[in-house]
């Protein structure tokens, strides 16, 4: 069933269809957020990247007692409750007009989606057996992706349009994006909660693995390919070039378009932590390879 481009019936679809309804929003979202900043609130760029860094490091943090509350709380529970913050936290964006605002709204954004993907983690965990976990992840992932870029697409519309009633609609389809895959979390059966004393064991556990530990902050590196996506490089073709702003969500499409197809394809190929490791070391190489031709 891994093969199939839909997940099976069951969690593993419901897990899926949540994914893609709120990455239709964020899609949107990622193409539009840096210019609406900049250019309709007003905001300099480095301001703009300075508000989402501390966004997003503030959410990493919190991100670790979110996931554990997920798992002694209910990680349905706690999933649905993230996902309804994320939605207010984005519809808090709207009202937006001065940069300390900003910077709380950021901070409370990241902080829910970094929950939020903790305790989808912890769903995916109770609910599908570990064999099949690596097969769903990649569809996840295709799926985010699929989402992504038809999000884009409408946000082109509203780069295209260039009015503030067209940017705040995006925000607004962001928001409700987030109420439709709290509705689709309900679905899923809920998953039994962790012993607090396992909850405690297992995070030490995790913190005292050197190498996970160390792999894990080299993958935060390769992660700065989002903010890369959707702060540099639209910064960069609205102020550095004559391109017309649109070209941002072409370019947006373009990329999670490509992981759409071929995302569940390379994943066929991780079958234990040889191959595993094999992928990641490739993945980084062309990411820099890649960096290396943006510098240029």
């Amino acid at each position: 069933m891994t093969n199939s481009l839909v997940p099976p019936a069951g969690p593993q679809r419901v897990l899926a269809l949540a994914q893609l309804s709120n990455s239709v929003g964020d899609g949107a979202y990622y193409v539009t957020s840096a210019l609406y900043f900049t250019h309709v609130v007003g905001l300099a760029p480095a301001r703009v990247g300075l508000g989402l860094t501390v966004g997003w490091a503030v959410g990493s943090v919190v991100g670790v007692p979110l996931g554990r509350l997920a798992d002694r709380r209910g990680a349905r529970g706690t999933a649905v409750l993230l996902a309804l913050a994320t939605g207010l936290a984005v519809a808090s964006f709207l009202v937006v007009r001065d940069f300390v605002p900003f910077v709380l709204a950021a901070c409370a954004y990241a902080s829910a989606q970094s929950g939020l993907a903790a305790a989808r983690q912890a769903l995916l965990a109770g609910l599908v057996s570990a064999g099949e976990r690596t097969g769903l992840l990649a569809h996840l992932q295709a799926t985010l992706n699929a989402g992504l870029a038809v999000g884009a697409g409408l946000g082109g519309l509203a780069l295209h349009a260039g009015t503030r009633a067209a940017y705040l609609g995006v925000f607004a389809v962001d928001a409700v994006s987030f109420l439709v895959c709290a509705g689709l979390l309900l679905r899923l059966p809920p998953v039994t909660p962790r012993a607090a004393g396992v909850s405690r064991r297992y995070g030490s556990g995790v913190l005292r693995d050197r190498p996970y530990a160390v792999i894990t902050l080299l993958n935060t590196v390769l992660l700065l390919r989002m903010p890369l996506l959707s702060l540099g490089i639209p910064l960069w073709i609205a102020e550095r070039t004559a391109a017309p702003t649109w070209l941002v969500s072409v370019l947006f499409v373009l990329n999670t378009g490509a992981v759409m197809v071929f995302q569940v394809r390379m994943a066929r190929g991780v079958t234990g932590l040889a191959s595993a490791t094999r992928a990641v070391r490739r993945s980084g190489w062309v990411m820099l390879a890649a960096c290396a031709v943006f510098a240029l």
